[in-house]
């Protein structure tokens, strides 16, 4: 409105559907192209331990600064983004994606890898950060959808990559592993880079109706958010949720290898793999899929109804795991669904955020959100070091599920009234 006032262009005109779905595509692609960065870490996990000989707590202090530096920094990135657009941001982060990891295939000491990570981080958080800011604002009328397909390319995306992946670690050494995913995966980011836009005024379709839908009309800036309350309500839910699944996620492979089932074979329709490259594989699928799955259900029956049912899921699932975990196949088909009821909170979050706050800081709005992620990575490390005090995983299970029992109690006692009343507020 005001471009047109000042004798500027007026608002574009709608764009189509595939423009648009376009737009999400690309960012997808970035997004799978970032994914092995935190999910291909635990498979280098053993073969540096066994080469220098660091205890396990130590070496996962660099997943954790990764998830730091990868969350921490977003609402930075997401504030570049909201002023010059998403492309500058993701070049870069491809290059500090390649640069990261090519450290990692030199490194010689724990501070090499602490450092290796810490630049991937950075890169991987622009990317993350952009993309997921970029579909919010492309698609106001399907935010959950949109914002979980994109996390989907995250949480899926190194499916694909997880028996290659482990098999050039056996072949060639972890070393040229790093290497060579981390230049490879680099450069196709920074070449999807040059096909990002942002949505100009009137190119996308109005903010939805939907008495399910709780969407506020007003757009807060982002010191106002860091001052609102129910911010930190959700902050404090996203940092419990995610801390469990996390530490599934840093630990997969020693879990399995303490519970000796790492390498017992496991049939399921007619494929067979060892235990912890089938739980890997089926975790990144369903880690993938129930981020649309949940947004678009959430576009439907409102967002704190599908965190009372997702979170609920996640508590039942990590419990089950505890108790029937130590069988391989249970351990396969527990863990996916442990997976399949945690991914969600990366859709969940940032469409309830957007909803609430507006679009016009989505981006820093979200990713300001999102930092409650490397909250949650601090405490991995404390995961490792309850495991290795008392010898078993027990303890760290029962929180884990607990935690996300409260979550989900809350989502639908506190956040939901609590909510409908800000975004009233802000109406009148």
């Amino acid at each position: 409105m005001t471009d047109a006032v000042h004798g500027a262009a007026p608002a574009a005109a709608r764009v189509s559907d595939a423009y648009r779905w376009t737009q999400l595509a690309i960012g997808v692609g970035a997004m799978v192209m970032i994914a092995n960065y935190q999910y291909g870490w635990t498979f280098f996990v053993p073969d540096i331990q066994k080469k220098f000989g660091w205890d396990r707590a130590s070496i996962q202090w660099a997943f954790t600064l990764f998830v730091l530096f990868e969350t921490w920094l977003v609402p930075i990135e997401g504030w570049f983004v909201d002023k010059y657009g998403p492309r500058l941001v993701v070049l870069i982060g491809g290059i500090l994606c390649g640069i990261g990891w090519a450290i990692n295939a030199e490194a010689t000491t724990l501070n090499g890898y602490y450092l290796g990570m810490i630049v991937a981080g950075i890169g991987a958080g622009g990317v993350y950060g952009t993309c997921v800011g970029n579909a919010l604002k492309w698609f106001p009328d399907k935010r959950g959808l949109a914002a979980g397909i994109t996390a989907a390319g995250f949480g899926a995306g190194s499916a694909l990559t997880v028996a290659p992946i482990q098999a050039m670690i056996k072949d060639s050494g972890f070393q040229t592993t790093f290497l060579y995913f981390g230049l490879g995966q680099g450069l196709i980011i920074i070449i999807l880079a040059f096909f990002l836009f942002p949505p100009k005024t009137g190119q996308v379709p109005a903010v939805t109706q939907n008495a399910n839908i709780i969407q506020t009309r007003r757009n807060y800036a982002p010191t106002e958010v860091i001052r609102h309350p129910i911010f930190w309500l959700m902050y404090f839910m996203f940092v419990i949720v995610g801390a469990g699944g996390l530490m599934v996620t840093a630990n997969l492979k020693p879990i399995a290898a303490d519970w000796k089932i790492d390498n017992v074979p496991v049939t399921l329709m007619a494929v067979t793999m060892t235990a912890v490259t089938f739980a890997a594989t089926i975790d990144r699928v369903l880690n993938g899929l129930t981020r649309p799955f949940f947004g678009w259900i959430s576009d439907m029956i409102g967002r704190e109804n599908t965190m009372f049912i997702a979170f609920g899921m996640e508590g039942i699932g990590i419990y089950a795991l505890y108790l029937w975990g130590h069988d391989p196949l249970w351990f396969v088909l527990l863990s996916g669904f442990v997976f399949f009821a945690w991914g969600e909170i990366y859709s969940l979050f940032p469409s309830t955020c957007t909803d609430t706050f507006g679009s016009k800081f989505a981006t820093t709005n979200a990713g300001l959100l999102y930092t409650a992620k490397g909250t949650a990575a601090l405490l991995v490390p404390v995961a490792n070091y309850m495991q290795q005090s008392s010898g078993t995983w027990d303890t760290v299970f029962l929180i884990a599920a607990g935690a996300n029992i409260l979550a989900s109690l809350l989502a639908i006692v506190v956040l939901k009234p609590w909510r409908k009343n800000v975004v009233a507020k802000a109406l009148a």
